[in-house]
């Protein structure tokens, strides 16, 4: 329990609580703005003063930063794991944290200097959470936490804690409300933690199947089998690129290789057409050589007869000269004629045995040629590698992508059956604690309600982790949605306090009873002082007094409860701190 909160600011209400039910009252002035009363009483103030010294973060903006706060000290006496501790903190930043006590049971000693125990705040928020709530075993991500655990039991409305019982503040994820409400009624809340984890994936898949919509993946969003295709081939045309850089020589000397290889080519198409010339003439000199038959002597005198009947001196004087003659003439053109063979296959030969040498130059210059390459050949074969290497790498980023994105959500959906299964099996394993919640929050609102109109606690295992349910009839008024939640806070209290893992005290300031019939407030009041009593923690309320309700249940008097300070925001002075500031 808390025994008593004060500071070292001149003018600051230091106040001293007691056991069970402690009022905290206030007298606001008729026709005060909020901006006049938000420090003006200090109720609210009281819970960030006693959240700054149970770890909360000191950002700037934190009113233990302004300029007339941040070198006042604040301290609180209460009780910690069984025995006297006292805190002070100031609100200079990196400020280390003053403790006495005892510190045998804490899992990290403070330093002492001169007498003076500290520590930083993330120690001391650790062993709150060992001493208050046995965290010391728990680690990861979301498991419990100190902080997360203690506004169930110190709500401030600033932090929109006061519109639904599972959410101790506005920004609280679900996560870190299931797995604070099962641990503190005695649930498994790895599961819920497990739950969150497989949020966590499908989040990313999301993102990835967004990411697949744009960018390098391209618009289009196929399937992992087809890709895999279409990769397998990206595939082979890169190795295959690779192969020919891999085994490419660069020739200084390939384009005169070249040019000597073409020049080459280009003599050798001309043999080849010089000779197909000469053997046409070749066969044409053996065709005239075959027809050229000179006449028989006997029909050259025959003629020559013909001839001499018309001229006869002259025929039979020139008979011989032209036998001799044509004679010559024969012989003389078969001379001829074979020597145009003769130079004709001289020719041809001469050629063929160039075309040999010609061929075998030209043969050693393809290999050469065949066999390596030039520099800018070699380099835009390198070109066309990499850009074939990086189209079949987002080929492959994008099959692992639909390949993840497929088996993911599979394994997801494996899962969640999975996680719903043991959800159910961890409920029917303990039966017994989900009765103690349901009956403890059926108990607690029994006795603000008339018999009919009494709330019930559903605990579901939900496909999305368990969900705790409070309801009381016409919830949807802020006063009933606000019985909600001091229904549920009282039932977390009791079961937090059966388990020996609870702070010991119950904080509710004056906005959790806004709208709240007057009646109901009385009777909320009254069980609260009963619970407290009975049960053995501490109950503490700020209220203005014009909201004391004035019909109670027989026999309880707010007043009797009321602390000896009684706040106001009717002087400058007249609230928490003593002073107002903006």
């Amino acid at each position: 329990m808390i025994r008593r909160v004060y500071s070292d600011l001149q003018g600051f209400k230091d106040l001293e609580f007691r056991p069970g039910l402690n009022v905290l009252l206030a007298d606001k002035s008729a026709g005060a703005s909020k901006k006049q009363t938000r420090n003006g009483a200090g109720k609210s103030s009281l819970l960030e003063v006693i959240h700054f010294l149970l770890g909360a973060n000191n950002p700037p903006d934190s009113i233990f930063r302004t300029e007339a706060l941040t070198n006042a000290i604040f301290g609180m006496e209460f009780d910690l794991a069984d025995g006297f501790t006292r805190v002070e903190r100031s609100g200079a930043p990196r400020e280390r944290l003053t403790v006495a006590g005892d510190f045998s049971t804490w899992p990290t000693n403070p330093t002492k200097n001169q007498g003076v125990s500290t520590l930083s705040n993330e120690h001391w928020k650790t062993a709150l959470g060992h001493l208050m709530f046995g965290l010391g075993e728990f680690s990861g991500a979301w498991a419990p936490s100190f902080r997360s655990l203690i506004k169930y039991f110190a709500r401030q409305d600033r932090d929109g804690a006061m519109t639904e019982p599972m959410k101790s503040s506005a920004k609280q994820r679900l996560v870190d409300q299931q797995v604070g409400v099962s641990f503190l009624i005695g649930l498994d809340w790895s599961v819920p933690r497990e739950w969150q984890a497989v949020r966590d994936q499908e989040k990313s898949l999301e993102e990835l199947k967004k990411a697949m919509k744009k960018g390098a993946f391209g618009s289009i969003v196929t399937t992992a089998s087809k890709l895999k295709s279409e990769l397998i081939v990206a595939d082979g045309r890169a190795r295959r690129l690779a192969a020919a850089v891999a085994s490419f020589k660069v020739l200084e000397q390939y384009h005169r290789l070249e040019q000597e290889a073409s020049v080459l080519t280009r003599r050798l198409a001309e043999i080849a057409d010089e000779n197909l010339l000469d053997r046409r003439y070749v066969a044409e000199l053996e065709a005239s050589t075959a027809e050229d038959v000179p006449p028989a002597p006997s029909d050259l005198e025959a003629l020559f007869r013909e001839a001499g009947a018309i001229l006869p001196d002259l025929v039979r004087r020139r008979f011989d000269e032209a036998s001799a003659f044509h004679d010559s003439i024969v012989k003389n053109r078969r001379l001829y004629l074979d020597s145009e063979l003769t130079m004709a296959h001289q020719r041809i030969k001469a050629r063929e045995h160039e075309k040999r040498r010609l061929d075998e130059r030209r043969s050693e210059l393809m290999t050469m040629l065949q066999s390596a390459g030039a520099l800018e050949h070699f380099t835009a074969l390198q070109s066309e590698l990499t850009k074939a290497e990086a189209a079949a790498e987002v080929l492959r980023q994008r099959h692992q992508a639909a390949e993840a994105l497929e088996s993911g959500q599979v394994k997801l959906e494996v899962e969640r059956a999975t996680l719903s299964e043991r959800l159910r099996r961890e409920y029917a394993e303990h039966d017994e604690v989900i009765q103690a919640a349901v009956l403890t929050f059926h108990d607690i609102s029994a006795q603000l309600y008339e018999q009919g109109q009494a709330g019930d606690l559903t605990i579901t295992p939900t496909k999305n982790g368990p969900i705790f349910d409070p309801h009381i009839p016409a919830e949807k008024s802020k006063g009933v949605n606000n019985m909600r939640i001091f229904c549920f806070d009282m039932m977390l209290m009791l079961l937090s306090l059966r388990r020996g893992r609870s702070p010991g005290f119950l904080i509710h300031d004056s906005h959790l009873f806004d709208g709240v019939d007057e009646r109901q407030v009385g009777s909320a009041l009254a069980v609260g002082a009963a619970l407290a009593r009975q049960h053995g923690f501490q109950y503490i309320v700020t209220m203005n007094t014009d909201a004391v309700p004035r019909e109670t249940p027989s026999g309880f008097k707010v007043e009797d409860y009321a602390l000896d300070v009684r706040l106001t925001d009717a002087t400058a002075d007249g609230g928490l701190f003593g002073l107002r500031f903006e």
